[in-house]
């Protein structure tokens, strides 16, 4: 019980950390601009507590859903050398990015203190010497066994069972060798999904479409791997870096799919704020390595989703100061502020939507 109450309390401000930093981001490049901050709170208001130091208010707010900071002529208006539209458009853009950047930021520094302790890490079969080793489903075929079964993405497979057989899985070799043996058999899979053991059964292909395999899984072996202390900046930057490669190409993928196809991928989750509480709180169960290693992947996700070119978003500001520099002045500030408050509103309906059509259903 105590636990689970912590991995609550720990997935709702670990949440609630990356919306700070992320308004933190904007908060120092416009102080580095000498753009006056007006105020930086975390939560929103009705305020509970404000202190001004400086030109800057820094307040606690009742509402414990994020962070915000008003920058001084964001929304136009004031064009003096302290505020926001009184600075060059690239200066703009880079106050902007802050947000954006400061996701990158702390998604390396997580995977640097997860490569120092201990990092989920894809080896190979033969590697050896390993912490916790782990053989995980990565991908699913639309329409395979593996999906009508309901396996999931990151489902550890244990142990394999079927005629009298069995083997106890921690090789992707093992899994690939037993399942061709037993083509056209039923076959108890023995998972682990988020801490809970399970058994399911399932009937591998005997002639699978080219590429899928008779189950229709990608696998990858896990293992915790660290590294000195001094090497641990460099692996949290480079990991940083090839999430966010990956990242860029699912969702290239993902995309190209739903517009062949109509519909979302198999295998491809959709969560709202409700659905990346209960992953987070679920992950946490795991273990603080994987942990800091999903937390560094959804910061890596904001920032990317901060990207888009929708108003109320960092990238629709981006789209809005690029309109400017092309037309040699601004938006109207009115008609800049209706366009993104009608955005608000329907990302809030569609978080509701998401939340109510996929996290609800998932976790309930």
């Amino acid at each position: 019980m105590f636990f689970n109450i912590l991995s609550i309390a720990v997935a709702f401000f670990s949440i609630i950390f990356l919306l700070v930093i992320h308004e933190f981001g904007h908060f120092i490049i416009a102080k580095k601009r000498g753009v006056r901050v007006e105020e930086f709170g975390i939560g929103y208001p009705p305020r509970l507590f404000g202190k001004k130091f400086g030109d800057t208010i820094y307040s606690l707010n009742l509402l414990p859903f994020g962070a915000f900071v008003k920058i001084q002529g964001e929304i136009g208006g004031l064009e003096d050398y302290h505020s926001f539209s009184g600075k060059k458009i690239w200066e703009r853009v880079l106050i902007v990015l802050g947000g954006v950047l400061a996701f990158w930021v702390i998604s390396a520094i997580l995977l640097s203190i997860g490569f120092g302790l201990g990092m989920p890490t894809p080896v190979s079969d033969e590697a050896a010497n390993l912490k916790d080793v782990k053989v995980q489903i990565t991908t699913i075929a639309p329409d395979s066994p593996a999906a009508k079964a309901g396996l999931e993405p990151l489902d550890n497979i244990v142990l394999l069972q079927s005629d009298g057989n069995q083997v106890k899985i921690d090789k992707t070799a093992q899994i690939t060798n037993f399942i061709n043996v037993h083509k056209g058999q039923d076959v108890t899979i023995t998972l682990q999904r988020w801490g809970k053991t399970f058994d399911v059964s399932v009937v591998p292909r005997v002639s699978p479409p080219a590429g899928e395999g008779a189950l229709g899984i990608g696998l990858a072996r896990i293992a915790l791997v660290s590294v000195p202390w001094y090497e641990a900046p460099y692996r949290g930057i480079v990991g940083a870096g090839n999430i966010t490669v990956a990242t860029f190409q699912a969702f290239g993928s993902v995309l190209g799919s739903i517009i062949e196809t109509k519909e979302v991928p198999t295998g491809v989750t959709l969560m709202g704020p409700l659905g990346i509480f209960n992953f987070l709180k679920q992950v946490f169960q795991l273990g603080v390595n994987y942990f800091l290693y999903f937390l560094a992947l959804i910061s890596i996700l904001m920032a990317i989703t901060n990207l888009l070119p929708i108003p109320a978003l960092d990238g629709g500001k981006i789209l809005f100061l690029a309109i400017e520099a092309i037309k040699g002045k601004p938006i109207s500030a009115k008609i800049e502020q209706n366009i993104t408050a009608t955005f608000f509103v329907l990302l809030i309906i569609f978080s509701i939507f998401i939340t109510i059509k996929f996290d609800i259903p998932r976790i309930f």
